[in-house]
């Protein structure tokens, strides 16, 4: 994939961890109080059965939903430090294969002082890949 082929909004993501280093490159859009995450599945991403595995998609969702928890959260509190996961849960609607963007977008459906809480969609273009939603302790 080329700069040209990244969807519009779509930038390099500058938040890096040791568990998705080898996944780079990563993309990030800000909409709104949320942040989108997208990567072009690769064979690196996969199962053996060359699906981009569950764990990838788990993580990906886990991220773009915290991201978007304390985003949410700092447009009305800026000393927001950060949130930790307390619950995640997934569904596996579908699958993606090498070549595939998979998009991830959240939706914080509520921010408290303590917990927020988030859903989240995973697409490949029109198909749902998962649908995931989680609960974070706001740190």
């Amino acid at each position: 994939m080329n700069a040209t082929d990244i969807p519009e909004g779509y930038q390099p993501h500058t938040r890096r961890s040791p568990l998705t280093e080898p996944w780079e490159p990563l993309f990030a859009r800000p909409l709104g109080h949320t942040v989108q995450l997208a990567v072009q599945v690769r064979e690196a991403h996969c199962n053996s059965r060359g699906l981009a595995h569950g764990g990838l998609i788990a993580a990906l969702a886990d991220n773009a939903m915290g991201l978007s928890a304390v985003t949410t959260a700092r447009s009305t509190r800026p000393e927001q430090a950060g949130a930790v996961t307390v619950g995640l849960t997934l569904d596996y609607i579908d699958s993606a294969r090498p070549g595939d963007w998979l998009e991830f977008h959240p939706t914080v459906l509520r921010c408290g002082a303590t917990l927020a809480f988030v859903e989240c969609r995973v697409v490949c273009g029109e198909r749902v890949v998962a649908r995931g939603s989680a609960s974070f302790k706001m740190a």
